[in-house]
């Protein structure tokens, strides 16, 4: 059946057979067959789950597996082979490991053509089976790698002049480590706004690289940057995707020109001012950047050369001064025509009309003489400079007599011009408060003379104000408090401390420093402020850290302010309740009251509100005990019993309130000690009714029986004592009790037969009152026992039973009869005891009655003083009988 199965492993099999006949007489001709290496080709995809199967390799070699011994298959590099495969050494069958195979990590160094091919040399064992077999597994790639640009943003320029469908290579391309159709296919922009579109090029190696073409006319002055994504996408099924940032700047070129804000300037002049004078300031605009906005001021060739010298323009700021005399016999205005130059553009060009206004005697002028420092009509004073401090003084000459000139100050401004005293036409600009920096920076004056003649001067003035050092940083918040869970990570962020300073460049540039009262956990950026404390914190070590934090600017002197920080750590349940003691010992005396106090187990948490709060609960044995939750104390629900149980042995869980709670146990000992509770039990004899026999011959000093007891408690109370209390029939002291052990011996002759009964008392020696049982103890002396009937009714009669003469322990302090005999010194002590009581009774009474005497005159002696002086004859003796009664009384 096997063979029409499989007939090529059938044929094969005997081939095998055939072999094995022949092995002894050329062994290696069978072996040559199988020694020659084979190879075997699968193909899988990467990526694969483990346990993929790839391929069988017995099945595809068309071995026949029924041969014994059967064959075995084994990798050659095992170290490195099973790392991705795993080899069925039974049936050869190859499947995936555990190790996930990544074509672009097994195969990194192999170019984009090649193919990706793990091999692995397969042994086809025993010997006589040997075979080497080379496996070559094909590594397909699978579209797991998304496109993805070397940078996450991407910046690139554009002139502003480049020309339509003007192409700029983005170089930063994306990369994807996955082959052909998976590898990056196009690119595509999120926002093209109009003025680009994106072209992909591929080069001779296969390679893609996206150009940003340009679409529209650009124009850096109306917007200077272009900021979107860039999107690279391969082929896969559905396309990965990949972003990056991509920035557009439109750099500047020279395509602006210098524009004046006014083309013409009207200027009067009188033609005796001074020299020197700001006549006018042109001021040109060039909306390019950096060297392409450079402007320089220059005059036509059409302004004579003389005139030029006459009327300074600063070809940098624009400023045009007086330089000389005007001549005012032959002109009567000069046109002066300006070009504003930038680099190459075609100037612009104002003209400026100066208007001469001649006159006899010559128009006021102002001369000014500066206080503060000037340049170029600009006078620069200091904020820190109080009220009233002298800027400049100007004299106002070219008065005749019969001309007066009022000068006044137009313009806004802490500022005033007035008459100097001293001198006359002499006036004084001065402010009048200090200035702030931080409020307004210039002011532009006008200084205005007037004269009576109607003629008006003006002359301009900017006062630029210096800043100073004079504001120190201002904290957002004085108090800072701040909250931060206990066992946080180093390098927490607590918060980002703020200041702001209004002065200027580096005086308002503020530094943050820790005051000397912090903590050296704690670390503040010297720039950003941002505070962190670089260990974890334990609230139970300590809760609230509170120092200073200092913020200096770097002006000269230095300023600083300061701000409180708090910082409060917030507790976490990281503490087990602990208990006090790690295990507890309680003794109590046994038919302790029920829910009578035990004892109080005391357990701490050092944890804080619900977390610190604990809870304790018995784990066994709480149907019999139980204990407070808030107190501690452990109760018995019953009174307990020391001979039915004397240990018990609790397990006390503490739990805490937090969440997660935590918790921990204790063992608690509650040992009972022992009360006198229980009587000694007589075991033997067993009743009252049992008798033993004696022999009358029976020799003095013979142990006849003795009276077994026991007690159930333990120690002093459990010690028993054995007396004779009582007897019937013999004499007194015929027999003994060892008080010990209980053992009766004869101490007489037994002169008598018949029933002898003895009352044993069995005590034991517990405080603070003894314990004790009785049993009849019954000899009957004769030969031998001949009537049963007879001696139970004996045994049942009722009779009176004589006190035994001394009780047990007196029996201990002799030996022998001489024990009974009396004290011979008892009769001299009655006496004396006698004598000593009648002494003190008559001590006693002597002493009352002497007492009660002095009593009774001092009462006479108080009544006597109360009666009156003048008393009657027939009245005293009313009083007397007075007198005696109350000292009956």
């Amino acid at each position: 059946m096997f063979n029409s199965r499989h007939p090529r492993l059938s044929k094969r099999g005997r081939i095998w057979g055939l072999c094995i006949l022949l092995l002894y007489t050329n062994p290696l001709s069978c072996l040559a067959n199988f020694s020659q290496a084979k190879e075997l080709i699968y193909k899988i995809k990467e990526g694969l789950p483990r346990g993929t199967f790839i391929g069988a390799i017995g099945v595809d070699l068309n071995l026949d597996f029924s041969v014994d011994p059967p064959f075995i298959f084994s990798l050659a590099q095992k170290k490195v082979s099973e790392q991705y495969v795993n080899l069925n050494n039974t049936t050869g069958e190859l499947y995936t490991s555990a190790t996930e195979i990544d074509r672009e990590t097994l195969c990194a160094d192999n170019l984009e053509g090649q193919g990706c091919v793990l091999s692995l040399d397969v042994f086809v064992l025993p010997q006589q089976y040997f075979q080497l077999v080379k496996v070559k597994i094909l590594i397909e790639d699978v579209n797991d790698n998304r496109p993805k640009f070397p940078t996450d943003e991407i910046a690139m320029s554009v002139p502003e002049n480049a020309p339509i469908n003007a192409r700029y290579a983005v170089e930063q391309s994306a990369v994807d480590p996955d082959l052909g159709p998976h590898g990056v296919q196009t690119y595509w922009l999120v926002n093209d706004f109009g003025m680009f579109t994106l072209d992909v090029e591929e080069n001779e190696g296969g390679e893609l690289t996206p150009f940003l073409i340009v679409t529209e006319a650009l124009d850096r002055e109306t917007q200077a940057e272009y900021i979107t994504d860039i999107i690279a996408e391969d082929g896969g099924t559905p396309p990965l995707l990949g972003a990056a940032t991509l920035k557009i700047v439109i750099t500047d070129v020279n395509d602006n020109c210098p524009q004046f804000k006014e083309s013409q300037i009207n200027v009067t002049l009188h033609g005796n001012t001074t020299k020197g004078v700001h006549l006018a300031r042109l001021h040109a605009f060039d909306p390019d950047l950096g060297a392409n906005a450079q402007i320089s001021y220059a005059y036509s060739e059409r302004v004579p050369r003389d005139t030029r010298s006459l009327f300074h323009l600063d070809k940098i700021t624009g400023v045009i001064k007086l330089a000389g005399k005007i001549d005012t016999g032959t002109a009567t205005f000069y046109k002066l025509t300006v070009l504003a130059t930038g680099p190459g553009c075609i100037p612009a060009v104002a003209t400026v009309i100066v208007h001469i206004i001649k006159v006899v005697t010559g128009p006021p002028t102002l001369i000014p003489r500066y206080i503060a420092p000037e340049k170029d009509g600009v006078v620069t004073i200091k904020e820190s400079e109080p009220a009233f401090s002298p800027i400049a003084f100007f004299t106002v000459k070219n008065i005749d007599k019969n001309q007066r000139v009022d000068c006044y100050l137009e313009g806004p401004g802490p500022f005033r011009l007035s008459p100097y005293q001293l001198f006359k036409n002499e006036y004084l600009l001065e402010t009048t408060e200090p200035l702030d920096f931080e409020r307004t920076q210039e002011y532009d004056l006008i200084l205005v003379a007037n004269s009576t003649r109607g003629i008006v001067i003006k002359t301009f003035l900017k006062v630029q104000v210096l800043d100073e050092n004079d504001n120190a940083p201002v904290f957002q918040q004085s108090l800072v408090e701040i909250s931060v869970e206990e066992n946080n990570p180093p390098n927490t962020f607590l918060t980002q401390l703020q200041a702001s300073d209004q002065d200027s460049e580096s005086r308002g540039e503020v530094l943050y420093l820790l005051g000397g009262d912090a903590p050296g956990i704690f670390v503040v950026d010297r720039v950003t402020g941002i505070l962190t404390v670089a260990t974890s914190l334990d609230r139970e070590e300590k809760e609230t850290y509170r120092f200073i934090v200092r913020a200096v600017d770097q002006g000269t002197p230095r300023r600083e302010s300061i701000a409180t920080v708090v910082v409060t750590v917030q507790d976490r349940n990281d503490n087990s309740p602990r208990f006090i003691n790690k295990d507890f010992t309680f003794f109590v005396p046994e038919n302790f009251p029920g829910y009578g106090e035990i004892g109080v187990l005391s357990v701490t948490d050092a944890d804080a509100g619900e977390n610190g709060w604990v809870a304790l609960s018995i784990l066994n044995g709480s149907d019999i005990f139980m204990i407070d939750t808030g107190r501690g104390a452990l109760r018995a629900k019953t009174s307990l019993d020391r001979e039915q149980q004397g240990t018990y042995q609790l397990w006390i869980e503490a739990v805490d309130g937090g969440e997660p709670a935590l918790s921990s146990v204790t063992m608690v000992t509650v040992l009972l000690l022992d009360v006198n509770d229980n009587p000694p039990i007589v075991l033997f004899p067993q009743s009252n009714q049992s008798y033993m026999l004696v022999l009358p011959n029976t020799v003095p000093g013979t142990s006849i029986t003795e009276v077994y007891a026991v007690d159930k408690d333990t120690g002093m109370n459990a010690v028993i004592a054995y007396s004779i209390i009582k007897r019937k029939g013999g004499e007194p002291g015929s027999f003994a009790i060892d008080p010990e052990t209980g053992n009766i011996t004869l101490k007489r002759e037994l002169s008598n037969r018949g029933l002898y009964s003895l009352l044993v008392k069995v005590s034991d020696h517990g405080q603070p009152e003894p314990l004790y049982s009785t049993v009849m103890v019954n000899f009957f002396v004769n030969e031998t026992v001949s009537n049963e009937s007879y001696i139970q009714s004996l045994l049942t009669r009722e009779a009176d039973i004589e006190v035994e003469e001394r009780p047990w322990y007196i029996g201990q302090m002799a030996e022998g009869p001489e024990r009974y005999e009396p004290f011979p010194c008892q009769p001299v002590l009655i006496a004396l005891s006698v004598t000593c009581l009648g002494l003190f009774f008559l001590v006693v009474t002597l002493t009352s009655y002497i007492c009660c005497r002095r009593f009774k005159k001092n009462r006479m002696k108080r009544s006597e003083v109360e009666i009156p002086l003048k008393i009657q004859n027939d009245s005293m003796q009313v009083v007397n009988r007075k007198l005696r009664q109350i000292s009956n009384i």
